[in-house]
């Protein structure tokens, strides 16, 4: 298991994720966002907004992915 924050994965805040591979840490930032977007929080609609810039292009949002999984990679397994 590994850990990543909100602010880690380009959102708005320091909540921490853990899970066992990039695409699963992934997917809970995602399902956070959500959460956070019908609560109408500023600063996550914010993030995701700059989000959304960055997926105009496939390759920026390729590189940022890849960036982020070698990032994960890299941390170190938690209990």
């Amino acid at each position: 298991m590994k850990k990543m924050t909100c602010k880690q994965l380009g959102g708005a805040c320091e909540k921490v994720f853990t899970a066992e591979n990039f695409t699963e840490l992934a997917e809970l930032s995602k399902q956070h966002g959500i959460e956070m977007y019908k609560k109408g929080d500023q600063p996550h609609i914010k993030a995701m907004v700059q989000m959304q810039k960055l997926m105009q292009s496939p390759d920026d949002m390729n590189n940022w992915f890849q960036a982020k999984q070698k990032e994960f990679d890299s941390l170190p397994e938690t209990n």
